[in-house]
């Protein structure tokens, strides 16, 4: 694995990407790659829940704009982001951004790849492409819309302004905020919960989530209703059901098959 994107399997099941890229952790090409290697790796081989942080003082700043040109760099660099960024969105677990500081353009773009965001109080977000004259190619025109509605996401696309996290919070670009010095025991801790959790369930769970909002309701019932099937052959569905009628809620002792 490359030294751009570090990743740490923890004993209690969670792991932790780290972007690597310093000053700002620019998503260039070689860090896309490294991204999405990991991202493979975590479908195949996937641990209990998933950590992703720039470390103390950013996610990513963006781009490394330094790679851009004309349109053929451009199709690279947008193929790059959605390779990347779609990889980690596919990830069969439930998948935390910790945002400690900046997250602009594709940093703030890859912290909506996850499923859930965690913000320092010192966290700043932002789509600022439109200052550079273009605009953001790394899923932020489609995912920014679905979680602020689609009035706030063309207001800070087309300003490129900055969104810090109180703000972010109120308008759901982010889930919660912690002070800075927490953010990372935080993080950690909701992953270790989830990952004692019914993992396989979990994954049907994100599955029903994603995979439905794409589609019309009574196709995402049909879909809920062929997943609520499915899970009854885990082990864990066995063990959640008998330790339930055993011990009552909250007792079972999961172990993700």
């Amino acid at each position: 694995m490359s030294e751009l994107v570090l990743v740490e399997r923890r004993a209690d099941g969670v792991a932790v990407v780290t972007l690597n890229n310093p000053k700002v952790n620019a998503l260039s090409q070689a860090v896309l790659t490294a991204l999405h290697e990991a991202a493979i790796d975590l479908t195949e081989n996937p641990p209990g829940a998933v950590v992703i942080t720039g470390g103390d003082r950013l996610l990513a700043a963006g781009a490394d704009i330094s790679e851009f040109a004309g349109r053929a760099e451009g199709a690279l660099i947008g193929a790059g982001f959605h390779r990347a960024l779609n990889a980690v969105a596919a990830i069969p677990r439930f998948v935390i951004a910790a945002v400690s500081g900046y997250a602009l353009g594709g940093g703030c773009e890859l912290s909506m790849a996850c499923d859930y965001r965690i913000a320092s109080e010192k966290a700043v977000f932002g789509q600022p492409e439109v200052l550079l004259g273009i605009l953001p190619g790394g899923g932020g025109t489609q995912r920014l819309p679905r979680l602020v509605g689609a009035s706030r996401a063309k207001e800070l696309m087309f300003t490129g302004r900055q969104v810090r996290a109180d703000e972010a919070l109120r308008i759901g670009l982010c889930d919660e905020i912690v002070p800075h010095e927490q953010l990372h025991e935080r993080a950690l801790a909701l992953a270790a919960e989830v990952a004692r959790g019914a993992v396989l369930a979990q994954a049907l769970i994100k599955r029903a989530v994603d995979v439905g909002l794409e589609a019309d309701l009574p196709a995402g019932l049909e879909l809920e209703l062929e997943l609520f099937e499915a899970v009854f052959d885990t082990q864990d569905a066995v063990v959640g059901v008998e330790s339930f009628r055993a011990n009552g809620p909250g007792k079972a002792q999961f172990t993700g098959q």
